[in-house]
């Protein structure tokens, strides 16, 4: 009983404790974060002093009211664990009743348990001990992706479609790729023992791999456009060493005296702020505001700006966005935007700029309470955040947000309704939350049999196995009318099926006409319904030879010459928000005429 009256005192304290915190949004040092860091999703490290009492005083609820509804959370777990009928775990009592407090808040305030914690400092450090690969669970073993450039597994030769069969002499049969990471990672200097499966051989491959540490490059590529003298980085994270990366990666392509360049932020779904602010200030002139926070309290406010000269100033600078462009990237694209310094060109960003503080529970290292505290601001004034309704998002989001149809009677980027802002130069831009681009390109919607030929790894597969076939491919390969029929049939030899939205509608009619006893009415119109929607699938095929022809591609250039091959073969080729991008620097009048539409000056 006395030690339970000692956790009930505890979960007290941590309550006061956590009402004390909510609304503090300064910035600290602590002994769990050693130094500042901040996320642009965004989160940070914070024991800071709670707000005034005067402060607290104003809230609805008084510090009196409060202690009564923190004893009523006291008394039920009392009860709870005293008089439930059976024993209860009260640690498991403790997180759902804290989980229930957060569900009333924003859906990024949560509780993090280690694993998530953990895989967000990963995220953060942008390293880890391991042997440097991604791999997926596929037909009950673990398959390897991609190996990772300069990594132990990348020198030791394994290869994309290479099946792990065994980790240590432990079978992977059945295994899951969280289990298989577990048994890679390790110490770096200490080895582990992969038992290999690969196409075209018969015989079982072992390797020993020397773990080591992992570095997660933030920039992918960054190289030359094919035929122009355009250059083009693209950043997938912000992380610890991101502005040193992209620094270097610049000051490469400065040294080649380019025209212009392309800076690829779509599907980058943000990290560390101070990274964004580093970034933004390689193009911004010094002392350019880039980012600022405000929340309901006063130390919520904060303002940030670049503190360095840029390294790129002045010439043509194009940032790509997508739906997936969140947080982080926000900022610096509205930044850019803000201050006139470059075009936006692709889709409306996601809509992420809160600012959030990770906190550690009454000490507890295991658990940890991320709570939105604030939210990000761009210089003209713009909220990044996104009203939660137009925000919220379900586990199809990014296909649905994709392949979502425009509403053929209003503007496409859907802003009329939206708050006005002005750019430095006077040029409008719009509120409402996200990022909305200076150009709009179209983007291509995935038809349903370009969705399950990637979602069931049939243009991965096959890749593997023509690579097997066809040992001396060249990254130049060119997708010919045969290779096209070797994939038909390699899909057919897999029972490569799939369902149209038409088929299913018509399951669901047909179930309807049964229950109802119907069958005899409409029967012979669903065949005839069945045999159509058959036939049209058929089609689907050569509907989609391009994206069909591209993927094969992309695909096999990947096995044989990795990431770096793919960008330079297949996407800044093909890619139309690429080419968009690349047909405004060009032309100089488009790119300079957009830039100089305002029509008042506009102080940010």
């Amino acid at each position: 009983m006395i030690r339970f009256s000692v956790q009930l005192f505890g979960l007290t304290v941590f309550a006061i404790a956590l009402i004390w915190v909510v609304g503090t949004g300064e910035a600290v040092q602590t002994a769990t974060a050693g130094n500042e860091i901040l996320w642009a999703d965004t989160t940070h490290f914070d024991v800071s002093t709670p707000p005034s009492e005067n402060k607290i005083e104003k809230k609805k609820n008084t510090r009196d009211s409060f202690l009564r509804d923190v004893r009523k959370l006291t008394q039920t777990a009392y009860n709870i664990r005293n008089r439930y009928m059976e024993e209860v775990d009260t640690e498991e009592i403790i997180k759902a009743g804290i989980k229930g407090m957060l569900s009333n808040l924003d859906r990024y305030s949560v509780l993090m348990e280690p694993v998530a914690y953990n895989s967000l400092m990963e995220s953060t450090d942008g390293k880890y001990e391991g042997l440097g690969m991604q791999i997926d669970a596929r037909e009950n073993h673990i398959i390897i992706v991609s190996p990772i450039e300069g990594t132990p597994a990348y020198r030791k030769g394994l290869r994309a479609g290479d099946s792990i069969w065994k980790i240590n002499d432990k079978s992977t049969d059945g295994m899951s790729t969280s289990d298989a990471s577990k048994l890679m990672r390790g110490k770096a200097g200490t080895s582990v023992m992969l038992t290999i499966k690969r196409a075209g051989i018969d015989d079982l491959l072992e390797f020993d791999v020397e773990r080591a540490v992992i570095a997660l490059k933030s920039v992918n590529y960054s190289g030359i456009v094919p035929q122009t003298n355009i250059g083009y980085v693209r950043l997938s994270r912000f992380a610890k060493e991101t502005s040193h990366e992209l620094r270097e990666a610049i000051n490469a392509l400065n040294d080649k005296n380019i025209d212009g360049l392309i800076f690829d932020l779509r599907s980058n779904g943000g990290g560390l702020l101070d990274q964004a602010i580093e970034t933004a200030e390689l193009f911004l002139p010094e002392g350019s505001e880039v980012v600022y926070t405000k929340g309901q309290f006063e130390n919520t406010e904060s303002h940030h700006y670049s503190s360095r000269p840029p390294i790129y100033p002045d010439k043509p600078l194009i940032i790509l966005v997508d739906e997936g462009t969140a947080s982080a990237s926000e900022i610096v694209s509205g930044a850019i935007q803000d201050w006139d310094r470059g075009l936006i060109v692709g889709n409306n960003t996601y809509g992420k700029g809160l600012v959030q503080t990770i906190i550690d529970i009454d000490n507890d290292r295991d658990y940890h309470l991320k709570l939105t505290i604030a939210k990000y601001y761009v210089p003209s004034g713009r909220c990044i955040q996104k009203p939660e309704k137009q925000g919220k998002v379900n586990s199809d989001s990014y296909i649905s947000a994709h392949n979502a149809k425009k509403d053929e009677d209003t503007d496409s980027l859907k802003v009329s309704d939206e708050p006005i802002f002005y750019t430095n130069g006077g040029r409008i831009v719009y509120g409402g939350g996200g990022i909305i681009p200076d150009v709009e390109v179209d983007r291509e919607l995935w038809k349903p049999i370009e969705i399950n030929l990637t979602r069931k790894s049939m243009f991965f597969d096959f890749a593997i196995q023509y690579v097997a076939d066809h040992p001396n491919v060249k990254p130049t390969l060119e997708i010919t009318d045969d290779i096209v029929k070797q994939f038909r049939a390699f899909i057919k030899s897999k029972d490569f099926d799939y369902k149209t939205a038409l088929q299913v509608a018509l399951e669901k009619f047909e179930d309807q006409v049964k229950e109802d006893g119907s069958e005899s009415t409409f029967e012979p119109s669903i065949d005839k319904m069945s045999n159509l929607i058959n036939a049209e699938k058929d089609n689907d095929f050569d509907k989609s030879l391009d994206y069909i022809k591209r993927t094969i591609k992309r695909e096999i250039i990947s096995s044989i010459a990795g990431e770096r091959g793919v960008y330079e073969q297949v996407i800044l080729p093909t890619d139309k928000t690429i080419k968009r991008a690349v047909e405004i620097i060009q032309s100089g009048s488009e790119y300079s005429s957009m830039l100089s539409k305002g029509m008042k000056k506009a102080e940010l």
